[in-house]
């Protein structure tokens, strides 16, 4: 017998299926702003721990300058908002001085102690 190409009925939503009941939640609505907001992560180097941030395109509104080339990061262009996860004098310090830097500068920087 030959294969019908017709997709099969949804047997949760046909004939005979039974209604949603008080036990049902509804389903979980996803935070898409915040998806979108950046992915957090951590970073281990010589010069310490680091929380480095992606800043998406979307997010990036303001003009910033990278610490490492001295350029402006312009609105519109994606990078990384970095801090100190191993400040002196604690976390909220670091992340008082966190600074933006350009994806590429992030990746190639040099160590100032070798």
């Amino acid at each position: 017998m030959p294969r019908s190409n017709r997709p099969r009925r949804n047997t949760s939503t046909g004939r005979g299926a039974k209604p949603a009941g008080k036990w049902m939640e509804p389903p979980v609505e996803l935070d898409l702003e915040r998806a979108r907001g950046g992915i957090v992560r951590r970073e281990s180097a010589p010069d310490g721990e680091w929380v480095v941030r992606t800043m998406t395109a979307k997010k990036a509104e303001k003009q910033y300058i990278c610490p490492v080339c001295s350029t402006a990061i312009l609105p519109g262009v994606a990078h990384l908002v970095v801090w100190s996860d191993s400040h002196l004098f604690g976390q909220a310090a670091g992340l008082a001085e966190r600074r933006h830097w350009h994806t590429n500068c992030w990746a190639s920087r040099t160590y100032r102690y070798r």
